[in-house]
C-alpha cells in the first residue's frame, strides 16, 4: 500500500489495503481502471494467484509446469494483462489475436503497396535511360535490353494505385 491510500484493487473490491497486498506495486490507487479491467476479464483471484509469491520447494506435480512467476517478471506480466483485458474488452472473441492479426494484415499490404511503388520507380529510370542493343552484346546483355523496353508494359497493370486500393476495400477482417 502506497501511503495511506489503497491500491485500485482494494478500492474496487472494497477491503483494507494491507502492507503486504500483492496487488499494490501493481495497481496503484491512482490508476483504477487498469485493475478494473483486469478484473472484469479475469477475476481478481486469477490475477492474485498469477502474482503470488510461489513456494521456494514446490509440490512435486507442479515441478516443470512453470507455475512459478519471479518478482521481476511480475510488472510485465501485470503489463500483459493489462493489454489482454483491454483487448478481450474491445473483442471478446479474439482479443489480442484479433489486433495481432489486424496488424500483421496491414503490414502485408503495405510491402504490396511498397512493392508496387519501387517497380514503378524502376520503370520510370529505365524509360529515362533508354539501351539500344548492338552486335556485342552477350545473352545476359540482350536480356537486359528485353527486360528494360518490355518491363513497363508488363508492369502497367499495377501501376493504378486504383487496383491496389479496389482490392485492400474489398477485404474484409475476420475479427470484425
Amino acid at each position: 500500500m502506497g501511503g495511506s491510500s489503497p491500491c485500485a484493487s482494494c478500492k474496487l473490491l472494497r477491503r483494507r489495503c494491507a502492507k503486504d497486498c500483492i496487488f499494490a506495486p501493481y495497481f496503484p490507487s491512482d490508476d483504477p481502471h487498469k485493475f478494473a479491467m483486469v478484473h472484469k476479464v479475469f477475476g481478481a483471484s486469477n490475477v492474485s494467484k498469477m502474482l503470488q509469491v510461489q513456494p521456494i520447494t514446490p509440490h512435486p506435480s507442479e515441478l516443470g509446469h512453470g507455475h512459478e512467476l519471479p518478482v521481476h517478471r511480475r510488472g510485465d506480466a501485470v503489463s500483459s494483462l493489462v493489454y489482454e483485458a483491454n483487448a478481450r474488452v474491445r473483442d471478446p472473441v479474439y482479443g489480442c489475436v484479433g489486433a495481432i492479426s489486424y496488424l500483421q494484415n496491414q503490414v502485408s499490404q503495405l510491402q504490396m503497396q511498397l512493392a508496387v511503388a519501387q517497380a514503378e520507380i524502376l520503370c520510370i529510370q529505365m524509360q529515362q535511360e533508354p539501351v539500344l542493343p548492338t552486335p556485342e552484346m552477350d545473352d545476359s546483355d540482350h536480356k537486359s535490353f528485353l527486360l528494360h523496353n518490355h518491363l513497363p508494359q508488363y508492369l502497367n497493370f499495377a501501376s493504378s494505385s486504383n487496383v491496389i486500393h479496389d482490392s485492400l476495400k474489398r477485404e474484409s477482417p475476420l475479427w470484425t
